[in-house]
Formats: structure tokens, C-alpha cells, sequence
């Protein structure tokens, strides 16, 4: 075998790809959602060092302990708000985007007025465009050339 060229897969030789493109399975994340989504992944993994840091003063028994303790409940309250918060970005995002296809959606029924609109105007153009089809066409008299 040449030094180069290794065996693929199906045992023809040639050189192997280093990164193949697979198709998503899920469509990626909007961007308020990614945001919100990377925002709360800050404050739970500071929280989760803050309470390890409290429990670490606590077995020390250093004076720092307890104020440690106070501000990881209070990070966790903030972090629970941060979770809730992608939770909520990310329903509001759909509702106004029509991914919920729900008959009572607001977006379905924003589309469906939009789509109602359009055929609306190509029906009022293709008419407009008959009639002037239709209109008789003046001669001009060899007079007035």
C-alpha cells in the first residue's frame, strides 16, 4: 500500500475525510432562545461553584462559610429564574413565529390573513391585466401621424 493512501470504510483506497457532514436532526435554536440558553448556563454553573465553595468553608470551617451559604441561596433562586426564563423565551418565540400549530395559534391566523391578502392582490392584477387585454386598441388615422 503507497504511504499515503490508507483503506476507507468500504475497503477502496484513497484518502478519508477528518470531518463529515451529517444532517441536524433538530433545527438549531433561535438566536433569544440561544442567548437566554447560554445566559442560564453561566449563572447554573457559578451557582453550582458557589455551593461548592460554601460546602468546601463549611468542612474548613472558615468564617466565610456562612455568608458563602447565603449567597448560594441566593444564586440558586437566581438561576432557577434563568431556567425559567429560557423556558419562557422559548414559548413566546414559537407563538410569534407560528411553530405552534394549534388552530387557536395567533401566527396560524396571521398567515393565513397574509396568504388570504397575496391571492387577493394576484387576483386583482390578473383581472386589471384582462381588462386592458380587452380595451380596443385606438388606430391612429394617417391625419394625425
Amino acid at each position: 500500500m503507497p504511504r499515503g493512501d490508507t483503506p476507507s470504510v468500504d475497503g477502496a483506497r484513497g484518502s478519508r475525510q477528518l470531518w463529515v457532514e451529517e444532517p441536524a436532526v433538530r433545527r438549531p435554536m433561535a438566536d433569544p432562545v440561544r442567548k437566554a440558553a447560554v445566559r442560564a448556563v453561566l449563572v447554573v454553573s457559578l451557582t453550582l461553584i458557589q455551593a461548592m465553595v460554601a460546602f468546601l468553608c463549611t468542612l474548613a470551617g472558615s468564617w466565610l462559610a456562612f455568608p458563602m451559604v447565603l449567597s448560594s441561596v441566593a444564586s440558586t433562586v437566581v438561576a432557577t429564574w434563568a431556567v425559567l426564563d429560557v423556558w419562557v423565551t422559548r414559548q413566546v418565540w414559537r407563538q410569534r413565529h407560528g411553530v405552534v400549530s394549534e388552530p387557536s395559534s395567533s401566527a396560524r391566523r396571521l398567515r393565513r390573513e397574509h396568504r388570504r391578502a397575496r391571492r387577493e392582490a394576484r387576483a386583482a392584477a390578473r383581472r386589471e391585466a384582462r381588462i386592458r387585454r380587452r380595451e380596443p386598441r385606438t388606430q391612429l388615422s394617417e391625419a394625425e401621424v
